[in-house]
């Protein structure tokens, strides 16, 4: 869509958007082209960022994309949008549009649709947290089908999908999902979203005048499925293996293999055959499973002595790993939208200070924030909290119910900049990489306290630096230290 405007008498809502804007989220654009013309107007700009709802003749205005998005979807058209065949709210939306009546259990779906779509905003503003997302979600979906009750996929789990997949380049998203740990569960989801999006946006009554551009995410393939073998239950271990022998060739063909290969990997043309087809197997086939199979045994019994020899053993995790500095806080100010958060700028020796965003506001008031001497572990991966971009973290000490916290702080003349260490422990810090990666710091924080003078220690190995050792601020005794 151009430009201009598609009016009409019976329209609940009009919508301005900016024509780069529409383009550039293919979400938007499909919902816009699912939404009944006559019942939406539609008014576009060929330049800006302009994007608001008006409904009830503009008594009432949107303007965050994500309200927007759940708004036409249900109450701004009559929830036309959250009934069959689309549930893009689940069936969760108001009473008398959606297919499940106003309830607890709605109401609990609705905000999970909106709290999913915020972190599909946070994946798009920064998509340094991606693998751990994936495992998150990998773990969530093993026993669900969408993010939320629904039948089918909603804005929330088409919004996250194209997150996800514009978030990293293909290559590296391949990686995530199919190297190591391969994480099934999210790679069937986000293959049902992807199949969903292609089919609404094929058949949206709008996709002749709004563009819907799914080109530019990226394609998620399913993942590999076994050939399946049926058996009447009766046969014994080598009919079995010898069968998904015989069965390889079928593998082999569907991806682009030569017929050729079926005689040597099944032992010959028509009885290869009928042991895939579930036939009765020959002697001969059941002595040559038998045969292979006593062979992988004794082949993997050689290579085992050398294996284990060649091992070497991993170095013990020790809290060397973590890169604790001494710091200062330079100036520090309220979080414009979380009332917990405080922003920092904390000189830690290097170029240019630090931002970095604590939780410290129902602990400390402002005027205790400036200026004050800390410890900063400085290698954690820069993320961003509540849209403030933070990198590290100002260390405290606190009680087991975390009622009480107080600054862990270097002794009076250690140096800003100055490394922290532990007696024992002399190694060099980890990569941020690494640490995120491994969750060093979740393993190494259990062991990070104060012992009975308020001393920091890990594992009973007290904190040092050129003068001396770190505490608590007021010596607070047996705290546990992050």
């Amino acid at each position: 869509m151009s430009g201009g405007e598609v009016t009409s008498q019976s329209a609940l809502a009009k919508l301005t958007v900016a024509a780069p804007l529409l383009a550039q989220d293919p979400l938007l654009a499909l919902v816009v082209a699912l939404c009944p013309p006559k019942q939406l107007t539609v008014a576009t700009k060929k330049k800006g960022t302009d994007l608001a709802l008006g409904l009830n003749n503009d008594a009432l205005t949107l303007t965050h994309r994500n309200a927007i998005l759940r708004s036409l979807c249900g109450m701004a058209l009559h929830n036309q949008l959250d009934g069959a065949p689309l549930y893009l709210l689940g069936g969760n939306s108001a009473p008398g549009g959606g297919a499940v009546a106003a309830s607890p259990d709605a109401a609990l779906a609705l905000a999970g649709i909106s709290s999913w779509m915020s972190v599909a905003d946070s994946i798009r503003q920064d998509s340094q947290e991606l693998a751990q997302l994936l495992d998150h979600l990998d773990g969530y979906l093993a026993a669900r089908s969408f993010l939320v009750s629904s039948p089918s996929c909603t804005i929330a789990d088409l919004d996250l999908y194209m997150a996800i997949a514009s978030a990293a380049s293909a290559e590296v998203l391949t990686d995530l999902l199919t190297s190591g740990t391969k994480r099934a569960n999210v790679t069937r989801w986000l293959v049902q979203c992807q199949s969903t999006a292609a089919d609404l946006a094929a058949s949206a009554p709008g996709a002749g005048t709004v563009a819907v551009d799914l080109d530019g995410l990226i394609p998620i393939a399913p993942a590999a499925q076994p050939v399946p073998f049926f058996f009447d239950g009766e046969e014994d271990e080598a009919a079995v293996a010898a069968a998904a022998a015989a069965a390889k060739p079928s593998t082999g063909a569907a991806k682009g293999g030569k017929g050729g290969d079926a005689k040597k990997q099944g032992g010959g043309g028509a009885g290869a055959g009928a042991a895939a087809a579930g036939g009765e197997l020959t002697e001969e086939q059941k002595k040559a499973a038998a045969e292979k199979r006593a062979k992988a045994k004794a082949e993997k019994a050689a290579k085992q002595p050398k294996q284990k020899q060649a091992a070497a053993p991993a170095a013990e995790l020790n809290i060397s790993a973590l890169d604790i500095r001494c710091g200062k806080i330079l100036k520090a100010w309220k979080h414009e939208e979380a009332e917990k958060l405080y922003c920092e700028e904390v000189d830690v020796g290097e170029d240019k200070p630090r931002q970095i965003a604590s939780g410290l506001r129902p602990f400390y008031n402002l005027e205790e924030m400036q200026g004050r001497t800390v410890l900063v572990l400085c290698n954690l991966k820069a993320r961003n909290l509540v849209g403030f971009p933070s990198h590290g973290m100002v260390m405290c000490a606190s009680n087991d119910d975390h009622t009480k916290v107080e600054f862990a702080v270097p002794p009076e003349g250690a140096k800003i900049g100055e490394r922290v260490v532990f007696e024992g422990h002399d190694g060099e810090p980890e990569a941020e990489n690494k640490v995120a990666k491994k969750k060093m710091f979740e393993k190494l924080a259990p062991d990070l306290k104060t012992n009975s003078d308020g001393v920091i220690e890990w594992k009973g190995a007290a904190s040092k630096t050129s003068a001396g050792p770190c505490k608590a601020v007021n010596g607070m005794p047996n705290a546990q230290v992050a």
